[in-house]
């Protein structure tokens, strides 16, 4: 009997092949996204050194609904305000295995508004 592979087990997976190719570095770090059914998280990672530069989310933001595409697009909004606080320009998308729509693509667009650049 086949052992049937949740939906996060296959986004895992898509995530992974991608992080074959996409790395960040002091440079252009990495904009990496991760979605919840109640919040939205977004990081600039170094992966040269593997530290976190910048992180925001709907929960360290406090916003009422953190799961919808508003939300998402504050956060990628917020994201890229505090990018350039600390002269981050360039970045690498991440979207962490989810398909680039809806809240993805909201909190992207949002980010790119704001000044960065990728």
């Amino acid at each position: 009997m086949l052992k049937k592979i949740s939906k996060n087990d296959e986004r895992l997976r898509r995530h992974a092949r991608v992080r074959t190719k996409v790395s960040g570095t002091a440079e252009c770090p990495r904009l990496n996204v991760f979605r919840s059914n109640a919040h939205i998280h977004a990081q600039i990672i170094d992966d040269t050194t593997g530290h976190t530069l910048v992180a925001c989310s709907s929960v360290d933001m406090k916003l009422e609904n953190g799961g919808n595409i508003e939300a998402a697009a504050k956060v990628g909004a917020e994201i890229a305000k505090r990018a350039q606080e600390k002269k981050i320009k360039n970045v690498v998308f991440d979207r962490g295995g989810y398909i680039y729509h809806g809240r993805v693509k909201a909190l992207a667009e949002a980010a790119r508004e704001a000044g960065l650049e990728f």
